[in-house]
């Protein structure tokens, strides 16, 4: 189970497919961030000061810098929590990225996952008892936004909750952010620079709570855990004007993605209602499809690893309308054919999810 938690969008692509598979923005990073990128190495000799990369995040979210933990991207943020931390409830809810479940379960914590209801797998309440609450907003893969007032409303003393806003910044000024809440308990907002910036190989992210929880991952954290060239990035990309050209790319995206959804054949089902860089399908004879788009060449992301799917799920980055046309008319004759019938079976891993809470 473990390592299907492991399992994310690059493990699905291959020498030369078209990436649908992982969802970083195409075409990044742009050029004036590879500029600052190139600027940075020329003072790499000497360590990595942080200062200035966490009063820029602090300052771009109207927080104290005590309030800012910078990460090795927004993956190192939920191995600080299970290293940090000792829940004695802690509470996925899922279908959501698996690393904060997988780093828990890594530190000797139970989980306990919560299985949101399709086909909208909207939030809906956690145990009252729970002292940790994991959830992503909008969610990875369902691309489902959670209201803030929802989501906030599941903070309370002596309880954390985590909310991993990754892919925040592809949602047109960000209304369901909690990013500036400091007055919420227990509230720790986790970012990633990694998505919107193009930066999957520099490993950038921050995390944003009270400072007391701030300073107890930082002390499960190794010294200078960013480079100067992430550093550099994180102030670079929180300016106004990157915040800016960061929302105006996701209103772009707003129009890349509803020429995606025109574009399905019939027989294949948007899940839910999708806000962000991706969206999820179900596809009947999923595995198959995904199998069969590979040969066509196509990468998408298999969706029967992520808790609560099933190998019938199918995730697709949003790309440009062209490469979406593109892609709808190979899935339109591979669902035309008789490629479902004439394929041999492929084995396929079941959704990871306990007998118990299915």
């Amino acid at each position: 189970m473990t390592d299907l938690l492991h399992h994310h969008g690059d493990d699905d692509l291959g020498p030369g497919l078209i990436d649908l598979a992982v969802n970083v923005r195409a075409g990044t990073p742009p050029p004036w961030l590879r500029a600052v990128l190139r600027e940075a190495l020329d003072d790499v000799a000497a360590y990595p000061d942080a200062g200035p990369a966490r009063a820029a995040v602090a300052a771009a979210h109207g927080r104290d810098p005590s309030e800012v933990l910078l990460t090795a991207g927004a993956a190192e943020a939920f191995v600080l929590v299970a290293r940090a931390l000792a829940p004695r409830r802690a509470v996925v809810v899922h279908p959501s990225f698996t690393e904060p479940e997988a780093a828990l379960r890594a530190a000797g914590h139970p989980v306990e996952r919560l299985l949101l209801d399709p086909p909208h797998y909207r939030l809906r309440e956690v145990p009252d008892d729970a002292d940790l609450v994991v959830l992503g907003n909008p969610t990875n893969p369902t691309s489902v936004l959670h209201p803030a007032g929802d989501v906030a409303a599941l903070a309370r003393t002596g309880r954390v909750l985590l909310v991993d806003e990754a892919f925040a910044d592809t949602v047109p000024g960000e209304p369901a952010s909690l990013a500036g809440r400091s007055d919420l308990p227990g509230l720790l907002v986790v970012r990633s620079l990694t998505k919107t910036w193009g930066l999957a190989g520099l490993r950038v992210g921050y995390a944003l709570g009270p400072a007391d929880l701030v300073a107890a991952l930082a002390a499960a954290q190794p010294h200078w855990p960013l480079s100067t060239p992430a550093l550099a990035a994180a102030v670079a990309c929180t300016t106004a004007a990157a915040r800016a050209e960061a929302d105006a790319a996701a209103r772009e995206l707003a129009v890349h993605r509803a020429a995606l959804m025109a574009a399905l054949p019939p027989g294949v089902a948007v899940v839910g209602e999708p806000v962000s860089s991706f969206v999820l399908l179900h596809v009947p004879g999923g595995a198959r499809v995904r199998a069969a788009l590979r040969d066509r060449g196509w990468a998408v992301r298999r969706g029967d690893t992520f808790p609560g799917l099933s190998p019938d799920h199918l995730r697709v980055a949003v790309r440009d309308p062209a490469t979406s046309r593109a892609f709808a008319a190979d899935l339109t004759a591979i669902l035309g054919s008789d490629i479902l019938v004439t394929m041999p079976t492929t084995t396929s891993h079941p959704a990871a999810v306990p007998e118990e809470h299915r």
